[in-house]
């Protein structure tokens, strides 16, 4: 209970209320497991939002905005739980469902796939990702953690967050054998998740990799500080493997 009321902050809503201004329940309203917004123009690649850990997937239509029209299908995962979705809060729960969500991604749109995760989405991602590896082309990770213990101890030093912890969240661990390419954006002046912690992961991970860091950003306020250059560099990067391979059909 005391991680759980730190941790998670869930929203909920209808699928009424979510899907709306050209986001369409994925992959439909019966089975909801997010929000779909088609590319413009021919789907060049498809990608897996999982956001941080407030609200609900309808809140981060910015990353739309960002990425159709690099010629992206962007789906803004919804996590158990969360907006009308049943389910458990927890680690264990949250990174099968994203797991499961990947899969059914690839099965409806084949390669290429590439994965975000915010904040919490960033371990949800890394872990979900990492279980289906072969699925997944390339992985951006948003004001990401090294460990959730890190963070946990960071904020409350007095307290035996190592005991209290139920949900580990170790990224580190789980993308030790990840070989996709991985791009980290971290915020410097990161007051929720502190930029050292960032640093880590990044330090941690296998080639390729790619790391940005937004001096001057905080928690919240990283993405308006990016331009849609940057948002190109970066979704080249992470696609520039599976360019060169043959596309599923």
């Amino acid at each position: 209970m005391f991680q759980d009321q730190l941790l998670y902050f869930p929203e909920r809503a209808s699928v009424a209320e979510m899907a709306s201004d050209g986001l369409s329940p994925w992959p439909d309203a019966t089975d909801f497991r997010g929000l779909l917004a088609e590319a413009d123009g021919p789907a060049r690649a498809t990608v897996l939002v999982f956001h941080g850990n407030a609200g609900h997937a309808g809140h981060r239509r910015f990353y739309v905005e960002a990425l159709s029209h690099l010629g992206l299908r962007v789906i803004l995962a919804e996590y158990p739980a969360y907006g009308p979705r049943a389910g458990a809060l927890g680690e264990e729960s949250l990174v099968a469902d994203a797991a499961q969500s990947i899969a059914l991604a690839q099965q409806l749109y084949g390669a290429p796939l590439l994965v975000i995760g915010e904040s919490l989405g960033a371990g949800v991602a890394a872990a979900a990702s990492a279980q289906q590896r072969t699925l997944v082309s390339g992985l951006l990770l948003i004001t990401p953690w090294d460990r959730l213990a890190s963070v946990a101890a960071h904020h409350y030093p007095l307290l035996p967050v190592h005991w209290l912890l139920r949900d580990h969240y170790d990224s580190v661990a789980r993308l030790r054998s990840f070989d996709r390419p991985v791009q980290l954006l971290i915020a410097a002046d990161d007051s929720i998740v502190p930029a050292p912690y960032g640093r880590a992961l990044y330090a941690a991970l296998g080639q390729p990799k790619r790391l940005t860091v937004i001096d001057g950003a905080d928690h919240n306020d990283w993405f308006y500080r990016l331009d849609a250059a940057w948002w190109r560099q970066a979704i080249d990067f992470l696609l520039a493997t599976s360019d060169a391979e043959p596309r599923s059909p």
